[in-house]
């Protein structure tokens, strides 16, 4: 679906992405990790059309280059992690914007097809009770989730995740990873995500790409590439034995009652 062959990007005389090269398949989704500084979201930026680069990245056996932009989003649904909103846009006109890329014209009248792409994705996304609220007036994770449902209602072949849950809290995390996990199970699908927290990337991605300097670490499935030999020298730290500790905090089963007042 996804193909990146020597990709390489430069800031002046600074080469933040260097000769990568990875593939991502239907039915996948790929984890970009590493630390911060490692071109993870110019790598996301690249396939985007967003920076220059030298090398090819082909979508569907296309050079991206030689898509048209309207080509482009009908194929690749992008979800950032912030959204600067500075209109009285209702949640539902946000998510109708997903189906621009399917209009002949800038005015063109309303489809079955669009409407049904709208209510299926306000459906996805549990925003249908907010469909007529100002997007000004959403929490933050309302508002991710908005955007998401405008990305489901474009029905993208990819999707491109730029650490969409960074500044979310836990439960609109999970929210927000359930939903895309739940997605890229229909077919002709897949997702490739830039996520700094490696335990989001253990527990969704189907594969992983690790990164440091601009240039690949490992590349295959999650298990394979989060492992001691890979992550210990990039992040200049045992990680595992950190993981391991952060989790024995919650391993004194009175303690997590008492935390999270579980119920025996």
């Amino acid at each position: 679906m996804l193909e990146v062959k020597e990709l390489t990007v430069n800031y002046g005389s600074c080469t933040v992405v260097d000769r990568m090269s990875f593939h991502v398949s239907e039915g996948q989704w790929l984890m970009i990790v590493g630390p911060n500084g490692a071109g993870k979201s110019t790598v996301l930026s690249a396939v985007t059309q967003g920076v220059a680069y030298t090398g090819t990245v082909s979508l569907l056996g296309q050079d991206v280059k030689r898509i048209s932009a309207a080509q482009r989003a009908r194929e690749v649904g992008v979800l950032a992690q912030n959204h600067f909103v500075g209109y009285e846009f209702t949640v539902e006109e946000v998510v109708r914007l997903g189906r621009y890329a399917y209009s002949s014209k800038l005015f063109s009248g309303r489809k079955d097809e669009d409407e049904q792409a709208v209510e299926k994705a306000l459906e996805l996304t549990g925003m249908e009770a907010l469909r007529d609220q100002s997007v000004l007036k959403l929490s933050g994770g309302e508002l991710q989730r908005t955007f998401l449902a405008q990305v489901f209602a474009q029905n993208p072949k990819l999707l491109l995740l730029d650490e969409p849950t960074n500044h979310l809290d836990l439960v609109y995390q999970k929210q927000v990873f359930e939903l895309i996990a739940q997605w890229v199970k229909q077919p002709g699908r897949a997702v490739v995500s830039v996520v700094h927290d490696l335990s989001l990337a253990k527990a969704f991605g189907s594969d992983a790409l690790l990164m440091s300097r601009g240039g690949l670490v490992a590349e295959g499935s999650v298990d394979e590439v989060l492992r001691p030999e890979h992550l210990d020298p990039v992040y200049d730290m045992d990680v595992c034995a950190w993981m391991r500790e952060m989790l024995s905090q919650w391993d004194d089963k009175e303690k997590e009652m008492a935390i999270c007042q579980i119920p025996e």
